[in-house]
């Protein structure tokens, strides 16, 4: 970047800015944007210019060019970041404020529409729908898309929240409110603040993260326990093997954190997980669960009573 004074000589060590004197950083070969010496008693680029003119006015090329891409540098520094992410959260509580009961269905956005996956997960969806709850997904393909396929074709209220990825992510059509998001927290945020509960088909990291997110959060009491189901019990046996041989074993975590799961193969025991969780605040769906399964007491027995012991974040 050259930088010359104000009256286009070239600066050199020997010739550095004097009181007075404006600085001009070439930044491309035809704009002069001018900028005022770091010195105090240097006086104004201008006197009297309104607040309104200074955020009006900018430096334009001195040749007509209709696209200059280094005008908009400072949309990309972490400050301005901030002011985008805000406005990603308004846009989401904006479109999502009036959505009542509503499910969130994760999984695999690879399946084809010909695997049994999505065909289950389309059942799911329309299974939802009329059961009251309108259904989020991630707004993609796969299982995302038959979940808010099946909401859809049945009148229901099918919501998908998009992300911007270098691959794989593209909208459904199958949405009556579709948001895109660029942030993944931000995202996040609106599948926990707007659902009440979690049904986790098959799927890769993502899905992954989804899962014990929302494990996180109601075992650490940051969030009102609501019902994660995960579908497809062949698929998340093994996971389930390790979490009770390993993590379980070592002490770091306690029996009654499996009370949070419930494991089917059963689509309409699913849904009525998911109904009888939503009438009685999960009171008697810990019978379903993996910890039930295991003898774990259940929620709020004297054994479970809280501790720093059984939650992570007390």
């Amino acid at each position: 970047m050259e930088r010359v004074n104000s009256n286009d000589s070239p600066l050199t060590p020997e010739h550095s800015p004097q009181n007075g004197e404006q600085v001009v950083e070439r930044i491309w070969p035809d704009v002069d944007v001018r900028i005022q010496h770091a010195n105090p008693d240097v006086s104004p680029l201008r006197t009297g210019a309104t607040e309104d003119e200074a955020l009006l006015n900018r430096e334009v090329p001195k040749v007509p060019r209709p696209i200059v891409p280094d005008l908009a540098a400072f949309t990309h520094t972490d400050s301005w970041r901030v002011m985008r992410i805000q406005g990603e959260f308004v846009h989401g509580i904006n479109s999502l404020a009036n959505v009542g009961a509503a499910i969130t269905v994760f999984g695999s956005a690879r399946f084809p529409k010909t695997h049994p996956m999505y065909d289950a997960a389309r059942k799911l969806g329309r299974m939802l729908a009329e059961s009251g709850f309108a259904v989020i997904t991630g707004g993609g393909p796969g299982i995302m898309e038959a979940a808010n396929r099946g909401a859809y074709e049945v009148g229901g209220h099918s919501i998908g929240c998009n992300i911007e990825l270098p691959f794989e992510q593209s909208g459904n059509k199958y949405t009556t409110v579709s948001i895109n998001f660029r942030y993944f927290f931000v995202r996040k945020t609106m599948f926990v603040k707007y659902s009440n509960g979690f049904v986790i088909f098959p799927g890769g990291f993502g899905t992954l993260d989804e899962l014990f997110e929302a494990l996180t959060l109601v075992q650490t009491r940051k969030i009102n326990r609501f019902p994660i189901v995960l579908y497809c019990s062949s698929y998340w046996n093994g996971l389930l093997e390790w979490v009770k041989n390993t993590q379980l074993a070592e002490g770091t975590i306690s029996p009654e954190d499996l009370n949070l799961l419930v494991v089917t193969d059963d689509l309409e025991e699913a849904r009525k997980v998911i109904v009888d969780c939503y009438k009685t605040s999960c009171w008697t769906t810990w019978k379903r669960s993996v910890g039930a399964k295991m003898d774990a007491d259940p929620p709020g027995a004297p054994a479970t009573a809280p501790s720093p012991a059984k939650f992570d974040a007390e």
